[in-house]
């Protein structure tokens, strides 16, 4: 049996071990320590007490084994707190979605760090390491990350297999939008273009990201576009480019304004593909503003639907949006007065007519728009039995999804601005965003709170690192998980 034996040292100090007896001789199994006071050698002997009490070995002792039950920080060094649990949470979330079965290692922690402290993939190897403890060699991502670019198709067809068995999500309905992202650079190229910027930089090389949402808001589908692509142009190769792909046979995709044209719609009536935009009113011929003028009654919520060339114009009015409208209306107005008091600095603003070098108030613009104040347009091809007017403005409204996809991955994930300058690394660095955009939608869905607020409560569970000095070993002690954590992995339906 294991016995306890304190002995002088050459020092003066008193070492307390661990022994065994072995053919009558003593064999010393484990040295706990020295200690020069009473008070040391006593929390010695109780070390090793506890490594008797909790470790009993058969015969003979020949291993050593490690013994951790207590820690006496006073032979213990801190080395530091890590995240592990958050990079175990993020990860069960990935694998419950699906993503794990792409077995790449090294792209899955490179989306957790997207979502932990966006930055650049080299800084995001090394802070794998800081933060979680994973190591990859930087060499290891050189080597492998030009292959992932064949994953895209891949990961949308476990998105989208992910999303049907949890969301009973069936193609029926898809929401589309395209965004900006601009570069750190003044140097364009075939893919990187300056255009119309949503990110007021339109001065520096972009690219257009077109991106489509179920209706939970859940990304299913993204492309990449040249930079001076007109938004309108890009709707048709989506939608094709998903029938392919998922062999859908028909649905109805949710857009802005920006969408339609008689060609889009041509195309997607070819397609068989439904639709619901926004209408631009301003736009529309003087015989349908008088209709709409004469049909539509100027009371809260009320909706008529008229034939066009583009299909069904569905129009509803509300009391909120007629004062919003007058109060943009009259401040315009009132600039375009300003101007004409100033003719030096004329230029071209609404309501304001500069024709023959002659400026003057556009009257007929004015009366117009008056018409239109609080009223809403959208286009459908969809008739009253497939879908009332009702449903129509409700399925549109549903396109802010989407602008909230656009706002968590430019925000917390920080997609822009781009500092790559290739097109393999530009599209690397959008599979990886839009992998952690999954991710962090499933977390908000199934917990009701912020990608934000998820991850402030997560990071509260560290684990410390200490050196053990007794046993010369590395020790972990997490930290305990509050209840708000466990209502957060319950919601998820992980461990708690």
């Amino acid at each position: 049996m294991l016995r306890i034996r304190t002995v002088k040292t050459a020092s003066g100090a008193r070492a307390v071990q661990v022994i065994y007896y072995l053919d009558r001789k003593r064999v010393i199994y484990k040295h706990i320590g020295s200690g020069k006071t009473d008070a040391e050698v006593d929390s010695l002997i109780t070390v090793a007490q506890d490594f008797i009490d909790n470790y009993s070995p058969e015969l003979p002792f020949r291993e050593e084994k490690q013994f951790n039950n207590l820690l006496f920080l006073d032979k213990a060094k801190f080395l530091g707190v890590d995240y592990s649990f958050l990079h175990e949470v993020l990860s069960e979330v990935m694998t419950k979605v699906g993503l794990s079965r792409i077995k790449n290692h090294l792209l899955q922690d490179l989306v957790v760090m997207r979502i932990f402290e966006p930055c650049s993939k080299l800084r995001s190897i090394e802070l794998l390491d800081t933060y979680f403890g994973i190591k990859h060699r930087r060499q290891a991502f050189y080597s492998s990350a030009r292959n992932w670019l064949s994953l895209k198709e891949k990961v949308e067809k476990l998105v989208i297999e992910f999303v049907k068995k949890t969301y009973s999500f069936d193609f029926q309905i898809l929401f589309y939008d395209v965004t900006t992202l601009y570069f750190e650079t003044f140097e364009p190229d075939d893919l990187r273009k300056p255009g119309f910027s949503k990110d007021n930089k339109s001065q520096q090389p972009q690219i257009l990201i077109g991106l489509t949402v179920t209706s939970d808001g859940f990304p299913v589908d993204y492309e990449v576009f040249a930079g001076n692509t007109f938004e309108g142009h890009t709707i048709i190769p989506f939608v094709k480019s998903l029938i392919k792909k998922h062999k859908i046979e028909k649905f109805t995709v949710v857009a802005d304004a920006a969408m339609i044209s008689n060609a889009n719609i041509e195309e997607l009536s070819k397609e068989g593909i439904s639709y619901i935009v926004g209408a631009r009113l301003g736009n529309v011929p003087r015989s349908l503003v008088r209709q709409i003028d004469d049909k539509l009654p100027r009371a809260e919520g009320k909706n008529i639907r008229l034939v066009t060339e583009k299909g069904y114009l569905i129009c509803s009015y509300s009391d909120s949006r007629y004062r919003k409208d007058k109060y943009e209306m009259e401040k315009q107005v009132q600039r375009a007065e300003m101007l004409l008091k100033e003719p030096g600095k004329i230029k071209k603003v609404k309501f304001l007519k500069t024709e023959n070098q002659n400026p003057s108030l556009n009257q007929d613009l004015i009366e117009r728009t008056k018409v239109l104040l609080g009223v809403k347009g959208y286009y459908t091809d969809l008739s009253e039995q497939e879908a009332d007017n009702q449903t129509i403005i409700a399925r549109y409204h549903e396109l802010y999804k989407i602008e909230q996809a656009f706002r968590m991955s430019k925000s917390d994930l920080k997609t822009r601005p781009i500092f790559h300058f290739k097109e393999e690394p530009i599209k690397l660095h959008l599979l990886i965003c839009f992998m952690a955009l999954v991710v962090c939608k499933q977390i908000e869905l199934s917990t009701g709170v912020s990608i934000k607020k998820f991850l402030t409560e997560m990071k509260r569970i560290t684990d410390a690192r200490l050196f053990n000095e007794i046993t010369h070993k590395e020790i972990r002690k997490r930290a305990q998980m509050t209840p708000i954590v466990r209502d957060l992995l319950r919601k998820l339906n992980l461990p708690h």
